[in-house]
């Protein structure tokens, strides 16, 4: 008997949106990276359309971190002092698809960085590599409303993605984003409403559905991950079923949420039966990343290099189409 998957009929799909500009486009990256698209669950290929593969990004901060566990100086030690060689290092070595740029230089309770030169840290670090780059600021709603607009009018032309706005706090950054044609990232505390309704407040100030990408908030496996989970479904149903304000791409910070935990932390020596700490919190991002992306997680940003490695080639396996799907 023939083989013939029942297959699942869907009224619409995903936005796309376009990170990154190249010259001809008024910006100064090498190419454009497009995600979303999506006629599909993640990786049905059989039901739908899955145009754009997810991307990896890697995380670089414009000041040393304090809180990062010592593994990771053996990767980033030698540019921790210097964000734009951070970036390349990270492209060129680690092959990021793209990199997401924390300025935590700017919180007031830190080095409390100017929005001069936050903006010059996003500048450096454009010239040193062509992907398309990602900002976010240092996450004080107050600082940020500065920070984030000078950081915009700066790299006007860039079609940068910029967050984070959230629902009492979004204007400044919308506004900044649609008269320097910028991307934004809208996010949402894990809940469905909040989201579908930042969405809906962002797109009412005119800037356009297909510059918005959504931050549903993630947690690490073990963390209540199948709660953010369950918040990407719905928003992935939502969208194949013609619901516009649910309908954008998804970035996921995999990197912060696992790296904060205990159990990619703590020694071998604390913990002997939980195995050697550092492949201990490779695998425990990895495996946070990969459930993520059959959530219909588009953008990653991960930590260490070796769980984007593993990551990026899960993600070239998916993209293939089996042979009954051919």
């Amino acid at each position: 008997m023939t083989f013939r998957a029942v297959k699942e009929k869907y009224r619409s799909k995903v936005g796309e949106v376009i990170l990154g500009a190249t010259k001809s486009q008024g910006g100064t990256r090498g190419h454009t990276i497009t995600v979303g698209g999506e006629s599909a669950l993640p990786f049905l290929h059989f039901e739908g359309e899955i145009p754009n593969r997810p991307v990896v990004a890697l995380e670089v901060r414009d000041v040393a971190p304090t809180d990062w566990h010592a593994c990771f100086s053996a990767y980033y030690g030698d540019v921790f002092a210097d964000p734009a060689a951070w970036a390349k290092k990270c492209v060129d070595e680690f092959a990021a698809d793209l990199i997401v740029l924390h300025l935590e230089g700017a919180d007031p309770d830190g080095k409390d960085a100017s929005p001069e030169d936050c903006a010059k840290v996003v500048r450096n670090v454009l010239a040193a590599v062509e992907c398309p780059l990602v900002v976010f600021g240092c996450g004080k709603a107050e600082k940020d409303n500065k920070v984030l607009p000078a950081v915009a009018e700066a790299a006007a032309g860039e079609n940068l993605l910029i967050g984070v706005a959230e629902q009492e706090n979004y204007k400044s950054l919308t506004a900044a984003c649609m008269v320097h044609k910028h991307n934004i990232i809208a996010q949402s505390p894990i809940d469905i409403n909040i989201c579908k309704q930042l969405n809906i407040l962002i797109t009412e100030m005119n800037l356009p559905a297909n510059r918005i990408v959504i931050d549903p908030t993630i947690a690490a496996v073990g963390y209540g991950l199948e709660y953010g989970y369950s918040i990407m479904e719905r928003a992935r149903n939502g969208a194949l079923q013609g619901d516009s304000m649910l309908a954008m791409p998804m970035i996921g910070n995999v990197g912060y949420e696992v790296w904060k935990i205990k159990e990619a932390n703590s020694s071998i020596e604390d913990f002997p039966g939980w195995g050697q700490q550092e492949t201990r919190g490779i695998l425990w991002e990895t495996t946070t990343a990969t459930a993520l992306l059959q959530g219909g997680m588009n953008i990653l940003v991960m930590r260490h290099p070796k769980a984007a490695a593993l990551v990026k080639e899960n993600i070239a396996e998916l993209m293939q189409k089996s042979e009954l799907e051919n």
